[in-house]
């Protein structure tokens, strides 16, 4: 067995092995509800062999969705599609968890690959309507100031911040009722908790900016409310932008104090990523954000999972042989092989075909008899 296909447990939760598949955002939601898309798009990661599939960035309010088109968990409603695709991924063996986020100064925009006539006509048609909104921040202040189409928010105030306490709580306890293994606390990509982590964002002069401590007071605030509503047994997971990658912006260090927090509050594993401000960014190669996750690894004494170009089989064996990270994480990998993980088991060496599924197993059993009676 290769480090990559060993399993490890988290609380009560033990996954088959350390391959993930990272939320991606579908934009394909009426009005926050999973449909056949969503069902068809992840239930083939635990067909793959998958140890744990992620949910996209679900909007625990209607108003903290990035565009109308995104999951949400804001409603009882909401629940029953979830299920179906999680009952069905606990069928393959694999374990599924939900991005639960709220998008903030970056709320309220369009779907990129279709213009305004034919949102509005197809979504008159299937009766939702195209939805455009007010988003909120920590500062009245655009995301990208440059772009006119990037809408400035309204700084939140101290009712508008416990209501998006509120909405997490409320979509981690619909979680929960889903059927859902793990909930993660969505704190990176220039979304509403990360806006109040970094400086580039968050100008507030109360208890919520200034300081680092300030800064950090509405994830842990969150994470608390979080942690108390998510049952004890059930390992909790936040993902961090590890760096701004912008002058004057979050940084790893910040990132290290920040995770032993998020660790004494009750988080059992940090994803890390970086970037989603305007102002940051970094040269995109394979392993890009492995030194992100070895960092917090190590300086916060935390479980880690590495995201970022990390298709590679054997280097992805040697992030979790040298300790880098606990977990490797694909999204692009992942959406161009589902069966990723039971293709590099094989490049691995392995020849145990128990992660595929049984169905599959038969039919190599056949191919494998024919060829030998045909020789």
């Amino acid at each position: 067995m290769t480090e990559l296909f060993s399993p490890i447990t988290l609380r009560d939760l033990t996954l088959r092995n350390r391959t993930v598949v990272a939320p991606m955002c579908q934009y394909s939601a009426i009005d926050g509800f999973a449909n056949d898309w969503h069902f068809a798009h992840l239930a083939r990661f635990g067909i793959g062999g998958f140890g744990l599939v992620i949910f996209e960035a679900t909007g625990v309010v209607a108003e903290g969705r990035i565009s109308y088109a995104d999951l949400g968990l804001w409603k009882d409603d909401h629940i029953a599609p979830l299920a179906r695709i999680v009952d069905f991924l606990h069928t393959q063996g694999s374990a599924a968890g939900i991005q639960l986020a709220h998008a903030g100064r970056k709320a309220s925009t369009p779907v990129s690959w279709r213009g305004p006539e034919e949102l509005q006509t197809e979504e008159q048609k299937k009766g939702a309507g195209y939805e455009h909104w007010q988003p909120v921040a920590p500062s009245a202040e655009s995301a990208n100031p440059a772009d006119p189409s990037f809408q400035v928010p309204t700084e939140l105030d101290k009712a508008g911040i416990q209501h998006v306490i509120d909405g997490f709580v409320a979509a981690t306890l619909r979680a929960e009722k889903a059927g859902f293994d793990t909930v993660e606390i969505h704190a990176a990509h220039g979304y509403l908790l990360n806006q109040f982590l970094s400086p580039l964002a968050n100008h507030r002069t109360d208890e919520y900016g200034g300081s680092r401590e300030n800064r950090m007071r509405l994830v842990l605030e969150v994470t608390e409310a979080v942690r108390a509503a998510w049952p004890a047994h059930k390992p909790l997971l936040a993902r961090i932008s590890v760096s701004d990658n912008a002058e004057g912006g979050w940084t790893v260090e910040d990132s290290v104090v920040l995770s032993r927090e998020l660790k004494a509050r009750g988080v059992d594993g940090i994803d890390c990523s970086s970037g989603g401000f305007a102002q940051g960014r970094i040269a995109s190669a394979p392993g890009y954000q492995v030194d992100f996750a070895r960092a917090v690894k190590q300086g916060a004494d935390i479980p880690t999972m590495a995201v970022g170009l990390l298709g590679d089989v054997h280097e992805a064996e040697a992030i979790i042989q040298r300790g880098d990270a606990d977990f490797i994480a694909l999204a692009r990998g992942a959406m161009n092989d589902p069966n990723w993980p039971v293709h590099a088991q094989r490049e691995l060496g392995s020849v145990d075909y128990s992660l595929w599924p049984v169905q599959t197993q038969r039919v190599s059993d056949h191919d494998r008899i024919l060829g030998l009676q045909r020789a």
